[in-house]
């Protein structure tokens, strides 16, 4: 069983602002039901594009809704470009810290925001950079290395915590494992 803060607690327990948002203008959708994870984020932005609700549903962990439930509270009253900065590690803190086998949750709620932000201004986000390493959960080989340098993820089981790649069928596990050990070697030659 994970370690969880009186703060995930409390947001899983009693989580702010679930279920549609009437007059939602913006909604962000990340994650899979085939899968395990899914997340819809509504906002209600303003005309100078200030969040002033948010509200989510979610399919998934207790880190899923509590993670959700925080991003919620967060970002209500920023401007979509102050938003647009917060992190994963952002909504992590926020709950006083997430279990390193759930950060993937605090992932989706960033990715949602994104998704959100994009649908508002009318940005059609048609594909991610990169070549698909994981199909079940849509995570590319340029987020695996990106998460792998940032956060000093050394092994698949490390970067199914943060991403959830290779969380699912596991057929892209290998790959993953190749990654790593190619971010590991250029790390090692610049040093």
């Amino acid at each position: 069983m994970w370690d969880y803060t009186d703060k995930v607690k409390d947001h899983f327990l009693r989580p702010r602002n679930v279920g549609e948002l009437e007059g939602a203008n913006a909604i962000g959708e990340t994650g899979s039901l085939n899968c395990g994870d899914a997340l819809r984020l509504y906002l209600k932005v303003n005309e100078n594009e200030r969040i002033v609700d948010a509200s989510f549903m979610t399919f998934g962990c207790a880190s899923a809704v509590a993670s959700s439930s925080a991003l919620t509270e967060i970002i209500k009253g920023m401007t979509l470009t102050e938003a647009a900065k917060l992190t994963n590690e952002d909504i992590s803190d926020y709950l006083g810290g997430l279990p390193r086998e759930k950060m993937h949750c605090s992932v989706m709620g960033q990715s949602a925001l994104k998704k959100a932000i994009a649908n508002y201004r009318g940005i059609q986000i048609l594909e991610k950079p990169g070549q698909v390493v994981c199909e079940c959960f849509d995570v590319t080989d340029l987020e695996i290395t990106d998460a792998v340098k940032k956060n000093g993820l050394a092994t698949t089981e490390d970067v199914t915590n943060y991403l959830k790649a290779g969380g699912g069928c596991g057929k892209c596990l290998d790959r993953i494992e190749e990654l790593i050990e190619s971010v590991i070697l250029k790390d090692r030659m610049i040093k």
